[in-house]
């Protein structure tokens, strides 16, 4: 099993984007909250917000996974050439976790204890 096209990050690159990232869902869970409390019956559709954070982020190749719990995978390829996924949960203050996309978030491993090859 492959991953799209696009562009591949590193450990340390997605570390670096993670606050923008962070600033993003934080927004649309704000926004959603919001609406979903009554307050803020004005202004901009979550449904749209949320698509336009989901195809930013797809155009660096980042997946949101699950939304509500932040679970986001960055497309990186191992030094043998084959492809795998950085994956991080809300709160997790750094990308310390990868799997192989035939093993989704049940195949999620810390990247100290089995780097990808």
């Amino acid at each position: 099993m492959s991953l799209p096209p696009g562009p591949r990050w590193t450990r340390a690159r997605a570390d670096a984007f993670l606050p923008s990232i962070d600033a993003l869902l934080d927004s649309v869970h704000a926004l959603i909250a919001r609406r979903a409390g009554g307050g803020g019956a004005e202004g901009a559709d979550p449904r749209l917000v949320l698509r336009g954070v989901l195809e930013l982020l797809a155009e660096e190749g980042i997946v949101v996974r699950d939304l509500e719990r932040g679970l986001i995978d960055f497309p990186a390829t191992a030094p043998s050439g084959r492809d795998y996924w950085l994956c991080r949960l809300s709160g997790e203050e750094r990308v310390d976790w990868w799997h192989w996309p035939e093993d989704g978030m049940a195949g999620r491993t810390r990247l100290d204890q089995t780097p990808p090859t």
